[in-house]
């Protein structure tokens, strides 16, 4: 239960102002179908993030336990770091022929290719069972993403990213220098 709502409180936090749900964002205001980009947004987040898991589980069985905590403090600093630069998105975005569900698929899947919040879940199910990492994540993912498709750009004018950013940046970073310490050993890190 600890990895389940460590992923969930950690995920949700890192994706406030993220490409992704500047994504969700986009297709919501674009495309006005929330019901099928939400579903479009589990799909893909549960894909991806399940493969994510699955390669940290691997990564749990082929590395020593002291290398393990070392690279896992070094990836949460790194993303810490990293949660401090904003997301934009570059790329328009085109409907294919299945649809804003396939579209919405698609786009998702690719854009949390090599994120934060992928990288998070491969750090994180590297040191606790990948299901409840998996499940964990993905909570996040739609605890962050289900508002801005369903609120659109009312609600990007009024968070102050920069402080949310700086909040997740802290997190990522406690979590890193617990893991480097080997004090993170009493929270599950």
């Amino acid at each position: 239960m600890e990895a389940f709502l460590l992923s969930t409180g950690l995920v949700a936090l890192a994706e406030i102002g993220d490409k992704t749900q500047l994504l969700a964002f986009l297709l919501a205001t674009r495309f006005r179908r929330p019901w099928p980009i939400i579903a479009g947004i589990f799909v893909a987040t549960l894909l991806n993030h399940a493969l994510a898991g699955a390669a940290g589980a691997l990564i749990m069985a082929a590395v020593p336990p002291q290398v393990l905590r070392w690279l896992l403090g070094l990836a949460f600093l790194a993303m810490a770091v990293w949660a401090l630069i904003p997301d934009r998105l570059d790329d328009e975005i085109s409907v294919p022929r299945g649809g804003v569900f396939v579209a919405t698929v698609v786009a998702f899947f690719l854009a949390e290719m090599g994120d934060k919040t992928q990288l998070a879940t491969i750090a994180l199910a590297a040191h606790h069972p990948a299901v409840y990492v998996i499940l964990g994540t993905t909570l996040g993912m739609m605890i962050a993403n289900v508002p801005a498709v369903i609120v659109g750009d009312k609600l990007a004018g009024r968070l102050p990213l920069k402080w949310v950013r700086g909040i997740s940046a802290a997190l990522f970073a406690l979590l890193g220098v617990l893991a480097l310490s080997g004090a993170g050993a009493r929270f599950g890190l």
